[in-house]
Order: C-alpha cells, then structure tokens, then sequence
C-alpha cells in the first residue's frame, strides 16, 4: 500500500484497542486497510492504508484518538528512512533549558525561565531574548558552564536514535541556539557528527554578558539543513529535522521529516510530524524501524 500511518506511545502503552480503533476510524473513512505491523511490541505499529489522502487520514485518526496517550502520524510508505538528522539540542536531545539552568547559578532562573518560555512560543524575537538572557549573567564565572554541562540529562532514547541512523549510514549533525561548550559536549556522549552551536564572550573567567556574532538562530538552522543536504548529494525529502520551539520552524517545515517532539503548540500546528508521547525512538519508529534493528548503546 502506498501510505502508513504509524502509532506510537510511551514504552508498553499502545494497547490492541487503540490499534483497533484506529483500523476502525479509518475504515469507516473508507481507506483500503491492511494488516497492522508491529514495530516495538505494546509500543509502535504502521497501519498501512490507501484510497484516501493522507492528510484526511491523519486528521481523521487524530481526532478520533484525541483523548488517547498515543502519537498519530502519517506519510507514503516510500522514502521513509533518512540520510540527514538535524537536532535541536535544549529540550529535545536534553532535558531542560541550558540557558535556564546556567541561570540557576547567577539566582536569575526565575526571570529568565519565563523569557526563554516565551521566545521558544514565538513570542519574542529569539536573536534579542537571546541577549537579553545572556546579559543578565554578566560576570557569571565560566566554568558554571562546566557544571552545568555534567549535570545534563539526555532525553531518553537519544542514544538509540543517534547509534541506529548512524549505523545505518545517516549524517547526523547537532544545531543549537545554546552555546559551543554545551554543544560540544552532548555530540561527543551521543556520536554526533558535528555540532553547532552560539558562542559567549569571556574575559578573565567570567562572562561579559554578550553573544558573539553571528548569532545562530532560526535561519542559521535551516541553512544547515540545506548545505548539508546539497554537500552530502541528497534532497530535502531524505532529510529529518526535530525540534521543539519556534526557532526549529523553518528547519522542521523544509525537511522531508520535520518532527516537533514534545513541543509548543504553535510549532506542533506548523510541523507535519508530532510526537508527545513516544520518546526519541519514535523517531526510529516513524523511518520503519523495528525493534531488532534499534541499537542500544
């Protein structure tokens, strides 16, 4: 059949009447449906189905399981696994906000949480949030950067995601509105192949509050995404981008697998991929990975 639609939850969550349901509603829409794949047991299955559009499909399902702790998304059956992964890195390859937490330090969480909620819903502009946080950590010693950096948390399957596209060949690069060190440091635990990230002013240990130019933002990631794509030969179409804030937009709508993973509502409107209750393995899951093929680091 010409399109999947693929199912995905929190480990051991997907049971045989959401599966069912599924079958049902897209029947009843009269798509032609075949026989459920699982791809992690209690966890993913594809539906594949034809004789309808996907998008009516998708938004049929979704409404239908709409109270239900499952992630709904479709696509052709063709061309699913990709040869490019661009990742976001706060939020979505790490738990937590970088900005926020080296905040923590300086006893400025508070305030500058709020900002960095309300640049990541579009709110405000991102390149002058940006300097109006990091300004408010001047004379912050560096090396809370450090300690921060150890104390990251990865979001669960992120090793899985990184280890099995790169294994199955994929580009992987790491493209952060955060800052180098933090960058730096999550590629070498997770096997990216390059990170990039913002850098900040230091003077005698301490930061001067500023952001060195040019800012990497919104532009500067779907810039990557698309010098990458053309530098290693392949098309948009073969590429996936994730993220989760508004600065992830334009990456995330231009690739051919643009996935917001547990994101703000603005960005999972705009973004044709969504997953909420799945972790990084979803992303497996949505190139047809089953869980024989998924590498456990």
């Amino acid at each position: 059949m010409q399109h999947i639609l693929t199912l995905t939850t929190a480990s051991g969550a997907l049971s045989t009447s959401i599966i069912s349901e599924a079958v049902r509603v897209l029947s009843e829409a009269r798509a032609d449906v075949g026989d459920p794949i699982t791809l992690a047991v209690e966890s993913a299955v594809d539906i594949p189905f034809d004789g309808v559009d996907i998008e009516f499909a998708l938004t049929t399902v979704r409404t239908a399981l709409a109270e239900r702790a499952v992630d709904v998304n479709a696509q052709p059956a063709a061309g699913r696994r990709k040869k490019l992964l661009i990742a976001d890195m706060d939020s979505t390859m790490i738990l937590g906000e970088t900005l926020d937490e080296l905040a923590e330090f300086a006893g400025l969480k508070e305030q500058i949480s709020a900002i960095t909620a309300r640049a990541m819903r579009g709110e405000l502009d991102f390149e002058s949030a940006l300097d109006e946080r990091v300004g408010m950590l001047a004379s912050l010693p560096s090396s809370a950067l450090d300690r921060v950096n150890a104390a990251l948390e990865l979001t669960p399957g992120g090793p899985s995601l990184l280890a099995t596209m790169k294994a199955a060949g994929s580009y992987c690069a790491l493209v952060s509105g955060g800052f180098k060190p933090t960058t730096s440091a999550i590629r070498a635990r997770l096997g990216f192949d390059e990170d990039r990230g913002n850098s900040l002013e230091v003077q005698d240990g301490r930061l001067t509050g500023k952001v060195l130019r040019p800012i990497l933002g919104k532009e500067a990631k779907l810039d990557t995404l698309t010098e990458l794509a053309q530098a290693r030969g392949i098309s948009l179409d073969e590429t996936l981008a994730v993220g989760d804030g508004a600065n992830d937009l334009a990456m995330l709508t231009a690739s051919g697998m643009g996935v917001a993973f547990r994101a703000k509502p603005a960005v999972q409107e705009a973004a044709r991929f969504r997953i909420n209750h799945a972790d990084l393995t979803g992303l497996l899951y949505l190139q047809g990975y089953t869980t024989p093929e998924i590498i456990t680091p």
